[in-house]
Parts: C-alpha cells; sequence; structure tokens
C-alpha cells in the first residue's frame, strides 16, 4: 500500500506545522513554496520553488499528489477551477475557498445563511463611507479591502469621510461595517471531512495587540455553556453550509449585550488554535491532515483545564536559542515552538504553549517565556 501525498501550497508556518502532524502518520508531503528559506521549505523533503499565482506551476505542482490544500487563501480562484477541471482533488475547494478569500462574498453568504454578521456593505468611495455611517450609529466604522490582509493589514478604523481615503487607494472593493463594541474577541475552531464528520475544539478567547494575536486562553474564561454551545453550533453550520473540508476558522465578537458576531472565516489551520498542539488529544493540524484524506477525525477534547497559547514576535535579540536554557530551567513544562524565520521587530517567530489548573500561573508563564525568547525582559 503506498501512503498518500498531501500537496501543501504556501511555505509558512501553518504548512510546517502541519507536515509536522502527518509524520507520525507516514503522510508524505508536497510543498509548493516561494523559496527554499520559507518555513515549511526547511523541513519538508519535497520542495517545488515557484509562484502560486502561475496556472502552469500549479498544474506541474499537483502532479503526484493526492489531494491539494493551503496553508494561506490568496491562490486565485480561477486557477483552482482549472485545476479542478483537470481532475485534482483540492480541499476545501474554491467554491468553499471563495468565502475565505473575498470578505464580501462571504458577508453576503453568511447573511443568506441567517449568520450573525455585524452591519455592512459594500462602499464605493468616502462620500459612500459617510452615507453608511449615517445609515447607521455614525462614525467610527471599520473599513476592510474584500481581499487580502492579515494580522491588522488591510483593515482601517476611520472617524471621518477624510480619514476613509487610504482604503480606495488599494484599487480594490472596500467592505464597510459597523465598529461593534464588543466585549472581546472569540474564536471557534472546528473540522469538517468530506462525507460530513465534523468536530469541534473548545471556544477560546482570543487577545489581540495592535491588531495581531498575542495571546489565546483555551477555554473561553467565564463563557457561559449556552453561548459556548452558540459559537460551536454556528462555526459547524457555516462549514457545512459552505462545504468547508478540513478546518475552519471563526472568529468572533461576544459583544457587551450578550450576542456573538462573526468577524472573519479562515479555512485553514489558523493561530487561535496552535493551542491544541500540547492542549488537545488531537491537533487542528493533524485533524486538517486527517479530514482532508477523508480519515476519521480524531478528538478535539482539552487536554488540561486550561491551555494558553502566547505568540512570540521578534524584537531587538535576534538569538532566542540563547534564551532556552533559561526559559527551559524555569518551566519544564513549557512548549516551544519556533518557526524558522529570521527574527524581525513585531514578526511572528514563533508560540510557547502552557498549561495547568491555574489559569494566572498558566497565562504568567506563557507571557514569561514570550516575553524572555524576545528579550523584553532577562530575567
Amino acid at each position: 500500500m503506498t501512503f498518500p501525498v498531501v500537496g501543501m501550497v504556501g511555505g509558512g508556518q501553518l504548512a510546517r506545522m502541519t507536515h509536522e502532524a502527518g509524520i507520525p502518520l507516514g503522510i508524505r508531503f508536497k510543498l509548493l513554496s516561494d523559496t527554499r528559506q520559507d518555513s515549511a521549505a526547511q523541513v519538508v523533503s519535497d520542495v517545488v520553488v515557484g509562484d502560486y499565482r502561475d496556472l502552469e506551476t500549479l498544474r506541474a505542482f499537483a502532479q503526484g499528489c493526492d489531494v491539494v490544500t493551503f496553508d494561506h487563501e490568496h491562490v486565485p480562484a480561477e486557477h483552482l477551477r482549472a485545476l479542478e477541471a483537470d481532475g485534482v482533488v483540492i480541499r476545501p475547494g474554491v467554491e468553499a475557498l471563495l468565502h475565505a478569500q473575498d470578505k464580501g462574498v462571504m458577508r453576503e453568504r453568511l447573511r443568506a445563511a441567517g449568520v450573525p454578521c455585524p452591519r455592512h456593505r459594500i462602499v464605493a468611495d468616502p462620500a459612500d463611507v459617510e452615507r453608511f455611517a449615517e445609515e447607521g450609529d455614525g462614525f467610527p466604522v471599520v473599513l476592510k479591502t474584500v481581499r487580502g490582509g492579515y494580522d491588522g493589514k488591510g483593515v482601517w478604523v476611520v472617524r471621518d469621510a477624510a480619514e476613509a481615503a487610504e482604503p480606495f487607494r488599494a484599487g480594490v472593493p472596500v467592505l464597510a461595517e459597523e465598529k461593534v463594541d464588543f466585549a472581546r474577541e472569540l474564536a471557534a475552531n472546528v473540522v469538517r471531512s468530506p462525507h460530513g464528520q465534523a468536530v469541534a475544539y473548545p471556544v477560546v478567547e482570543s487577545i489581540q495587540v495592535n491588531g495581531v494575536c498575542d495571546t489565546v486562553i483555551a477555554p473561553a474564561p467565564g463563557l457561559s455553556d449556552e453561548l459556548s454551545g452558540q459559537a460551536q453550533e454556528m462555526a459547524l453550520k457555516i462549514a457545512a453550509e459552505l462545504g468547508v473540508v478540513g478546518h475552519l476558522a471563526v472568529e468572533l465578537f461576544e459583544t457587551r449585550d450578550g450576542r456573538l458576531l462573526v468577524n472573519e472565516l479562515a479555512m485553514r489551520p489558523h493561530n487561535s488554535g496552535h493551542w491544541t498542539q500540547d492542549g488537545a488529544v488531537t491537533s487542528q493540524f493533524a485533524n486538517h491532515v486527517r479530514a482532508v484524506l477523508d480519515l476519521p477525525l480524531g478528538d478535539p477534547r482539552p487536554r488540561a483545564t486550561w491551555t494558553v497559547m502566547t505568540n512570540v514576535l521578534g524584537g531587538d535579540f535576534p538569538d532566542m536559542y540563547t534564551a532556552y536554557l533559561h526559559c527551559m530551567a524555569r518551566d519544564p513544562a513549557l512548549k516551544i515552538h519556533m518557526y524558522g524565520k529570521d527574527v524581525k521587530p513585531g514578526r511572528k517567530v514563533g508560540h510557547v504553549n502552557t498549561y495547568g489548573d491555574d489559569l494566572a500561573d498558566v497565562r504568567e508563564r506563557g507571557r514569561h517565556a514570550a516575553d524572555y525568547l524576545r528579550g523584553t525582559i532577562t530575567e
């Protein structure tokens, strides 16, 4: 029996960690990467260096792959349709992935499905932004380019029409949304297989700093069973409605009046699910591999009372390896995950997972390790 080959488009840390999850299963990976220095290209043996925006490159890459999946949403939809017409198995398929590629399409599909979202519409120019604001509660409003953008990029909070000019310079449609008065941000992570089996992880709290995910707490502290169940049901409904195969992250606002609104979708492993590497029976990466191969999905239940994922950002101290001695000696239960990236200020270069029964202690251990690795503390 020949073990299958999973083709992964994109060479970032998500591909790196998905490959790691497939190793114990004997799954072979083939990678389409921008460069040999990319995070996943450093560890995957079968690497094709090429441009994912070129159809012929994609066609050549797909040869010999049993299934093709992604660590980002940026492959042009027309190329994915051409691959599907060629008989290539793509998971998630192009019709599902489109809703992670285009925020306008995503909003309209969710609205039609009865999924609660912020008030929104596509706007034509700054004057139209002003009209959108007047239709609701006024400024400020949130503007997003419908394609591209992550970690706060492609998103603006504007206080008047004059500030609304910048997003239109990108030359792509702009989505206006109400600025939600939220108490906190949550994420519901689910995985769905081609034959419809699905699993839901505990709902987590996601804490952002300057538009970048800083800390994820699993499960979300103080979240009622009712809201937790609503979030999981919402994510499972979206996965089924859109025909998602693989991992789906549904980023949510918990409003101050106790409602849940969908913020963003990601159809791939996601930062809000990194805690599952050490905190769940089956990680998001392992379940994504299982799903795209249509294998039975693994148990998503948590292993510990609390698991906290803290992102490690680059600072002015590039040699993070020297910090391992202190971090590992101070906390033998600490789990460090580094991505093989050059250290640049503010860049995600890794994360740490901590777990235990005392949430305050678990959070402090994660914060200390991330800050020590970055070099912002020295003791």
